[in-house]
């Protein structure tokens, strides 16, 4: 699905711009050369995280259930599998930021930099659990890896609950033929739910019930691509709209907004066929490359970025252009360390082994950071 790789890179590199227009001091000169372009990236580009939101719920549907029933034999092992598959590149981007922070700190004043880990944040970060247990933050943007995993474990959940009902001897939930729809009931009523009740309360915003709208809105895409009725398809996509577009009338946010479009987007460009096209043209391929290597991009530019911000910050007084060229230069060196990320750590097999080697080398390296 091509078309899902562009639209994710098409959305890392709004993020990735979101955290260069608000982090170090380049941003501040490039302001002055372009403030509409880098003040929209400043405020607006965090709600590109709505389209990986929905890809995701996407993906998960189709992996997990894709006619609806459970397609997974060992839940726990699927749970571990994701786990691991999550926190190899996390891990080692991680570690990465954690000894760049460290030499750049001296140099880089206010809250930009992390500050030296304790033992129990390591550890709570490497659990993905730091948000839930209340510690700060050792790179930006990794609440999004912890979310996903809720998110993904959630979605095992709803979809596997016939199952787990007939597994533990409760009375028959439906005939065979009619199983499939329930947990697709379930998803709809939890991202209901998450839109019109969860999503407007922030003081949840560290658990999977206040994403599940828009993880929800992309499941939900991919099981109406599968209707084989022309007149099930319009009531579905009917009732997606009108699921949305009645939480945002309740209360109006960007984020559900762009959430609610990408996952009707997704939809009709599954029902055109269009997801496997996209990659037939040349001048896409950059930005479907881009897509492929946006799990490594997202986490690892961060510490490129405290780095860029570090050696510029020693030229003392300069131009504007330079900041701007500055963060360009970033933004390139972040594509090359996303790669190399990729290429070494993401694509290899999840294993414990490799797990525990990176979780221990994130724990070595702060302990020796810190104070």
């Amino acid at each position: 699905m091509p078309l899902l790789d562009i639209a994710k890179g098409m959305a890392c590199a709004v993020i990735v711009g979101h955290h260069l227009s608000r982090y170090g001091a380049m941003p501040v000169g490039a302001f002055a050369l372009a403030p509409g372009f880098v003040g929209w990236l400043a405020d607006d580009g965090r709600l590109a995280v709505q389209v990986f939101l929905v890809i995701a719920g996407f993906l998960a549907a189709s992996s997990l259930a894709p006619d609806g029933v459970l397609r997974v034999d060992r839940p726990v092992a699927r749970i571990l599998q994701r786990y691991g598959r999550l926190v190899m590149p996390y891990l080692a981007a991680l570690t990465v930021c954690v000894l760049v922070a460290a030499i750049v700190r001296p140099w880089m004043s206010g809250d930009d930099v992390p500050a030296s880990p304790s033992i129990g944040q390591l550890l709570a970060h490497g659990l993905l659990m730091q948000d839930l247990l209340g510690y700060d933050s050792l790179s930006t943007g990794v609440w999004y890896v912890a979310i996903d995993f809720q998110l993904f474990v959630l979605a095992l959940t709803l979809v596997g609950m016939p199952a787990l009902l007939r597994r533990g001897g409760a009375a028959p939930v439906a005939a065979a033929s009619r199983e499939r729809w329930i947990p697709v009931a379930l998803v709809l009523g939890l991202a209901a739910a998450s839109l019109v009740i969860f999503n407007r309360n922030t003081e949840l915003d560290d658990t999977a019930f206040y994403f599940f709208g828009a993880y929800g809105l992309g499941m939900l895409a991919f099981w109406i691509g599968r209707a084989t009725r022309a007149t099930t398809w319009q009531s579905a996509i009917a009732l997606l709209a009108l699921t949305g577009a009645g939480a945002l009338a309740i209360d109006w946010r960007s984020r559900i907004a762009i959430a609610l479009v990408s996952a009707l987007l997704i939809a009709v460009a599954q029902r055109q066929g269009w997801l496997s096209l996209a990659g037939r043209a040349n001048a896409a391929m950059p930005l479907q490359r881009l897509g492929r290597i946006s799990y490594s991009l997202f986490l690892i530019h961060f510490p490129v970025l405290l780095a860029t911000n570090a050696a510029v910050a020693q030229l003392g007084p300069h131009a504007a252009w330079i900041d701007a060229l500055g963060m360009a230069v970033t933004f390139g060196l972040s594509i090359a360390a996303a790669f190399v990320l990729y290429r070494w750590v993401e694509v290899r097999p999840a294993s414990w082994r490799a797990v525990g080697g990176l979780f221990a080398a994130l724990l070595v390296s702060g302990m020796l950071v810190s104070h």
